[in-house]
Protein backbone atom coordinates (compact mmCIF):
# COMPACT_ATOMS: atom_id res chain seq x y z
CA UNK A 1 0.00 0.00 0.00
CA UNK A 2 1.56 3.06 -1.11
CA UNK A 3 0.25 6.88 -0.39
CA UNK A 4 0.90 10.14 -1.09
CA UNK A 5 3.78 11.27 0.68
CA UNK A 6 5.22 14.68 2.14
CA UNK A 7 8.92 14.10 3.25
CA UNK A 8 10.50 16.54 5.42
CA UNK A 9 14.12 16.48 6.75
CA UNK A 10 17.86 18.44 5.95
CA UNK A 11 21.27 16.53 6.59
CA UNK A 12 22.50 13.40 5.16
CA UNK A 13 20.51 11.25 7.65
CA UNK A 14 17.30 12.59 5.84
CA UNK A 15 19.21 11.57 2.60
CA UNK A 16 19.73 8.05 3.20
CA UNK A 17 15.44 7.33 4.56
CA UNK A 18 14.48 9.69 1.56
CA UNK A 19 16.57 6.81 -1.05
CA UNK A 20 15.02 4.55 0.12
CA UNK A 21 11.73 6.05 -0.13
CA UNK A 22 12.05 6.94 -3.72
CA UNK A 23 13.94 3.45 -4.48
CA UNK A 24 10.54 1.42 -2.95
CA UNK A 25 8.76 3.45 -4.85
CA UNK A 26 6.29 5.49 -2.60
CA UNK A 27 5.11 8.46 -4.37
CA UNK A 28 6.81 11.60 -2.54
CA UNK A 29 4.86 14.73 -3.88
CA UNK A 30 6.76 16.88 -2.31
CA UNK A 31 10.33 17.77 -0.10
CA UNK A 32 10.26 19.98 2.83
CA UNK A 33 13.92 20.71 4.04
CA UNK A 34 15.71 24.02 5.88
CA UNK A 35 16.02 27.32 3.89
CA UNK A 36 19.64 27.90 2.24
CA UNK A 37 22.09 28.92 4.58
CA UNK A 38 25.25 30.94 3.53
CA UNK A 39 28.90 28.50 4.48
CA UNK A 40 32.20 28.80 4.60
CA UNK A 41 35.03 31.76 4.55
CA UNK A 42 32.93 33.07 0.78
CA UNK A 43 29.54 32.50 2.55
CA UNK A 44 28.48 30.97 -0.38
CA UNK A 45 25.06 29.69 -0.42
CA UNK A 46 24.65 25.83 -0.28
CA UNK A 47 22.07 23.43 -0.49
CA UNK A 48 21.34 20.97 2.39
CA UNK A 49 21.62 17.27 1.14
CA UNK A 50 17.74 16.50 1.20
CA UNK A 51 17.44 19.42 -1.64
CA UNK A 52 20.39 18.04 -3.92
CA UNK A 53 18.53 14.82 -3.87
CA UNK A 54 15.35 16.26 -4.13
CA UNK A 55 16.66 18.37 -7.01
CA UNK A 56 18.11 15.28 -8.99
CA UNK A 57 14.67 13.47 -8.96
CA UNK A 58 13.18 16.20 -9.83
CA UNK A 59 10.40 16.38 -7.30
CA UNK A 60 9.54 19.66 -5.54
CA UNK A 61 11.06 21.42 -2.67
CA UNK A 62 9.80 23.81 -0.11
CA UNK A 63 12.07 25.81 2.31
CA UNK A 64 10.27 27.59 5.20
CA UNK A 65 11.10 29.77 7.66
CA UNK A 66 8.45 28.37 9.38
CA UNK A 67 5.76 26.01 9.73
CA UNK A 68 3.25 28.15 11.60
CA UNK A 69 1.76 30.78 9.17
CA UNK A 70 -1.42 29.99 7.45
CA UNK A 71 0.16 30.70 3.85
CA UNK A 72 2.66 27.44 4.84
CA UNK A 73 -0.33 25.18 6.20
CA UNK A 74 -2.74 25.87 3.07
CA UNK A 75 0.31 25.41 0.59
CA UNK A 76 0.94 22.07 2.31
CA UNK A 77 -2.81 20.74 2.25
CA UNK A 78 -3.44 21.76 -1.23
CA UNK A 79 -0.63 18.84 -1.56
CA UNK A 80 -3.19 16.45 -0.18
CA UNK A 81 -0.83 14.96 1.52
CA UNK A 82 -1.85 10.97 3.07
CA UNK A 83 1.38 10.60 4.74
CA UNK A 84 4.39 12.69 6.08
CA UNK A 85 8.00 11.50 6.83
CA UNK A 86 10.23 13.32 9.04
CA UNK A 87 13.87 12.33 9.55
CA UNK A 88 16.06 15.44 11.41
CA UNK A 89 14.46 18.14 9.74
CA UNK A 90 14.85 20.73 12.74
CA UNK A 91 11.48 22.29 12.73
CA UNK A 92 8.40 21.80 15.17
CA UNK A 93 5.36 20.72 13.82
CA UNK A 94 2.53 22.76 14.60
CA UNK A 95 -0.91 20.77 15.42
CA UNK A 96 -2.47 21.94 12.14
CA UNK A 97 -0.27 19.65 10.03
CA UNK A 98 0.37 17.08 12.47
CA UNK A 99 -4.05 16.45 12.07
CA UNK A 100 -3.46 17.08 8.43
CA UNK A 101 -2.79 13.46 6.69
CA UNK A 102 -4.56 10.51 7.25
CA UNK A 103 -1.68 8.08 8.29
CA UNK A 104 -0.04 10.97 10.38
CA UNK A 105 3.19 11.98 10.55
CA UNK A 106 5.84 9.69 10.99
CA UNK A 107 9.48 10.73 12.50
CA UNK A 108 12.29 8.59 12.11
CA UNK A 109 14.86 9.17 15.29
CA UNK A 110 18.27 8.15 15.56
CA UNK A 111 17.37 7.04 19.42
CA UNK A 112 15.54 4.90 21.34
CA UNK A 113 13.42 6.85 22.58
CA UNK A 114 12.11 7.84 25.11
CA UNK A 115 16.14 8.41 25.95
CA UNK A 116 17.49 11.18 23.48
CA UNK A 117 14.59 13.20 22.67
CA UNK A 118 15.29 16.74 21.06
CA UNK A 119 17.57 17.92 18.05
CA UNK A 120 21.27 16.29 19.25
CA UNK A 121 20.33 12.37 19.87
CA UNK A 122 23.52 11.03 18.57
CA UNK A 123 26.08 13.53 19.99
CA UNK A 124 24.39 13.27 22.68
CA UNK A 125 24.67 9.36 23.36
CA UNK A 126 28.14 9.39 22.60
CA UNK A 127 28.58 12.15 25.03
CA UNK A 128 26.81 10.36 27.50
CA UNK A 129 29.36 7.14 27.14
CA UNK A 130 26.11 4.92 25.97
CA UNK A 131 27.38 1.49 24.80
CA UNK A 132 23.96 0.96 22.96
CA UNK A 133 21.82 3.87 21.05
CA UNK A 134 19.39 2.96 18.18
CA UNK A 135 16.41 4.57 15.72
CA UNK A 136 12.59 4.58 16.65
CA UNK A 137 9.59 4.91 13.91
CA UNK A 138 6.58 7.09 16.14
CA UNK A 139 4.11 9.17 15.18
CA UNK A 140 4.20 12.37 16.21
CA UNK A 141 2.52 14.60 18.10
CA UNK A 142 2.40 18.36 19.78
CA UNK A 143 5.00 17.48 22.18
CA UNK A 144 9.34 16.72 21.74
CA UNK A 145 9.46 13.36 20.25
CA UNK A 146 6.89 12.44 22.91
CA UNK A 147 4.59 10.64 20.45
CA UNK A 148 3.75 6.67 20.43
CA UNK A 149 6.37 4.28 19.12
CA UNK A 150 6.00 2.08 15.86
CA UNK A 151 9.23 0.48 16.08
CA UNK A 152 13.03 0.47 17.20
CA UNK A 153 15.95 -1.39 16.77
CA UNK A 154 18.85 -1.45 18.67
CA UNK A 155 22.87 -0.10 17.28
CA UNK A 156 26.15 -1.12 19.17
CA UNK A 157 28.64 2.19 19.86
CA UNK A 158 31.76 1.82 18.92
CA UNK A 159 34.98 2.71 20.53
CA UNK A 160 35.59 5.02 17.90
CA UNK A 161 32.21 6.30 16.70
CA UNK A 162 32.00 10.10 15.64
CA UNK A 163 28.44 11.53 15.00
CA UNK A 164 29.57 11.35 10.99
CA UNK A 165 29.95 7.82 11.28
CA UNK A 166 27.21 6.45 14.00
CA UNK A 167 24.65 9.02 11.91
CA UNK A 168 25.77 7.28 8.62
CA UNK A 169 25.00 3.78 10.12
CA UNK A 170 21.90 4.96 12.39
CA UNK A 171 20.30 6.23 8.97
CA UNK A 172 20.55 2.51 7.18
CA UNK A 173 18.91 0.96 9.94
CA UNK A 174 16.50 3.48 10.18
CA UNK A 175 15.85 3.29 6.75
CA UNK A 176 15.48 -0.41 6.77
CA UNK A 177 13.04 -0.21 9.88
CA UNK A 178 10.78 2.17 8.27
CA UNK A 179 10.37 0.36 4.81
CA UNK A 180 9.45 -2.73 7.18
CA UNK A 181 6.90 -1.00 9.32
CA UNK A 182 5.31 1.42 7.00
CA UNK A 183 3.15 -1.69 5.30
CA UNK A 184 2.08 -2.48 8.87
CA UNK A 185 1.06 0.80 9.76
CA UNK A 186 -0.88 1.88 6.69
CA UNK A 187 -2.76 -1.27 6.79
CA UNK A 188 -3.79 -0.82 10.57
CA UNK A 189 -2.19 -4.25 11.36
CA UNK A 190 0.71 -1.97 13.59
CA UNK A 191 -0.49 -0.37 17.28
CA UNK A 192 1.73 2.23 18.05
CA UNK A 193 3.02 1.80 21.81
CA UNK A 194 3.74 4.76 24.40
CA UNK A 195 6.16 6.07 25.23
CA UNK A 196 7.46 5.55 28.97
CA UNK A 197 7.86 9.42 30.39
CA UNK A 198 10.02 8.10 33.70
CA UNK A 199 12.74 6.97 31.12
CA UNK A 200 12.70 10.52 29.51
CA UNK A 201 15.85 12.56 28.88
CA UNK A 202 16.56 15.00 26.70
CA UNK A 203 19.67 16.17 24.14
CA UNK A 204 20.27 19.93 23.40
CA UNK A 205 21.21 22.30 20.38
CA UNK A 206 24.48 21.88 19.78
CA UNK A 207 26.33 25.32 19.10
CA UNK A 208 30.10 26.22 17.90
CA UNK A 209 30.69 27.49 21.53
CA UNK A 210 30.48 23.85 22.88
CA UNK A 211 33.34 22.23 20.99
CA UNK A 212 36.28 24.84 22.49
CA UNK A 213 38.16 21.57 24.82
CA UNK A 214 38.91 22.58 28.22
CA UNK A 215 41.42 20.92 29.55
CA UNK A 216 39.97 20.84 33.42
CA UNK A 217 37.97 18.29 31.93
CA UNK A 218 38.77 14.79 32.73
CA UNK A 219 40.10 12.92 29.67
CA UNK A 220 37.56 10.66 29.02
CA UNK A 221 34.95 13.17 29.09
CA UNK A 222 37.36 15.51 26.51
CA UNK A 223 37.12 12.46 24.25
CA UNK A 224 33.71 12.05 24.25
CA UNK A 225 33.22 15.50 23.26
CA UNK A 226 36.16 15.01 20.44
CA UNK A 227 33.97 12.35 19.03
CA UNK A 228 30.22 13.83 19.92
CA UNK A 229 31.81 17.46 17.48
CA UNK A 230 33.07 15.32 14.42
CA UNK A 231 32.20 16.43 11.60
CA UNK A 232 30.24 19.54 13.06
CA UNK A 233 31.39 22.06 15.09
CA UNK A 234 34.89 20.18 15.64
CA UNK A 235 36.47 20.37 18.94
CA UNK A 236 39.58 23.04 18.76
CA UNK A 237 41.96 24.62 21.13
CA UNK A 238 44.52 27.09 20.89
CA UNK A 239 48.12 26.97 20.18
CA UNK A 240 50.46 30.14 19.14
CA UNK A 241 47.35 31.98 19.09
CA UNK A 242 45.77 30.04 16.56
CA UNK A 243 42.89 27.54 16.66
CA UNK A 244 44.31 24.04 16.53
CA UNK A 245 41.29 21.59 16.00
CA UNK A 246 41.97 18.10 17.38
CA UNK A 247 39.77 15.26 15.03
CA UNK A 248 40.81 12.14 16.51
CA UNK A 249 42.35 11.25 20.05
CA UNK A 250 41.64 8.27 22.88
CA UNK A 251 41.99 8.78 26.75
CA UNK A 252 44.94 7.47 28.63
CA UNK A 253 45.25 7.25 32.24
CA UNK A 254 48.87 8.28 32.38
CA UNK A 255 50.08 10.80 35.35
CA UNK A 256 52.42 13.08 33.73
CA UNK A 257 54.43 15.92 35.33
CA UNK A 258 52.99 19.24 33.91
CA UNK A 259 50.18 21.68 34.45
CA UNK A 260 46.90 21.13 32.95
CA UNK A 261 46.60 22.06 29.29
CA UNK A 262 50.41 20.94 28.49
CA UNK A 263 51.38 18.84 25.73
CA UNK A 264 53.82 16.21 26.48
CA UNK A 265 55.47 13.06 24.89
CA UNK A 266 54.14 9.59 25.78
CA UNK A 267 55.92 6.12 25.79
CA UNK A 268 53.13 4.46 24.01
CA UNK A 269 50.73 5.81 21.13
CA UNK A 270 49.89 8.24 19.33
CA UNK A 271 53.47 9.55 21.26
CA UNK A 272 51.55 13.01 21.96
CA UNK A 273 49.23 13.89 25.03
CA UNK A 274 47.45 17.03 26.57
CA UNK A 275 47.46 17.04 30.22
CA UNK A 276 43.99 16.95 31.69
CA UNK A 277 42.49 17.21 35.18
CA UNK A 278 42.10 13.45 34.98
CA UNK A 279 44.18 11.27 32.70
CA UNK A 280 46.03 12.58 29.35
CA UNK A 281 44.12 12.94 26.31
CA UNK A 282 46.37 11.29 23.18
CA UNK A 283 46.68 13.54 20.39
CA UNK A 284 46.18 11.14 16.59
CA UNK A 285 44.71 13.74 13.78
CA UNK A 286 45.03 17.47 14.11
CA UNK A 287 44.49 20.36 11.64
CA UNK A 288 46.19 23.90 12.39
CA UNK A 289 44.15 26.99 11.11
CA UNK A 290 44.92 27.62 7.67
CA UNK A 291 46.42 24.10 6.96
CA UNK A 292 45.48 20.92 6.34
CA UNK A 293 44.41 17.77 8.02
CA UNK A 294 47.49 15.69 9.38
CA UNK A 295 48.62 12.66 11.82
CA UNK A 296 50.23 14.09 15.10
CA UNK A 297 53.49 12.50 14.10
CA UNK A 298 53.68 14.90 10.91
CA UNK A 299 52.13 18.03 12.92
CA UNK A 300 55.41 17.33 15.57
CA UNK A 301 57.87 17.15 13.16
CA UNK A 302 57.30 20.03 11.37
CA UNK A 303 56.65 22.29 14.98
CA UNK A 304 59.58 21.31 17.23
CA UNK A 305 58.07 23.60 19.82
CA UNK A 306 54.62 22.09 20.31
CA UNK A 307 55.68 19.77 22.79
CA UNK A 308 55.72 21.23 26.07
CA UNK A 309 53.54 24.48 24.98
CA UNK A 310 50.28 25.47 26.90
CA UNK A 311 47.39 25.06 25.09
CA UNK A 312 44.32 26.57 25.33
CA UNK A 313 45.30 29.92 24.64
CA UNK A 314 43.41 31.86 22.19
CA UNK A 315 44.49 34.60 19.67
CA UNK A 316 45.02 37.95 21.70
CA UNK A 317 45.34 36.32 25.07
Amino acid sequence: MKVRTVFMGTPEFGVTILESLLQNSYPVVAVYTQPDRPAGRGHRVVFSPVKKLALERQIPVIQPETLKSREVLEKLASLQPELIIVAAFALILPREILALPKFGCVNVHASLLPRHRGPSPIANAILCGDEITGVSIMVMDAGVDTGPILAQEKVSISFMDTTGSLSSRLAHVGASLLLKTLPEWLSGRLKAEPQDECRATYSKLITNEDAQLDWKLAAVELWRRVRAYNPWPCCYTWYQGKRLKVLEAIPLSDVAKGEIGEVVTLAESPGVGVVTRQGILGLSRVQLEGKREMSIEEFVRGRRDFVGSLLGRGAGQ
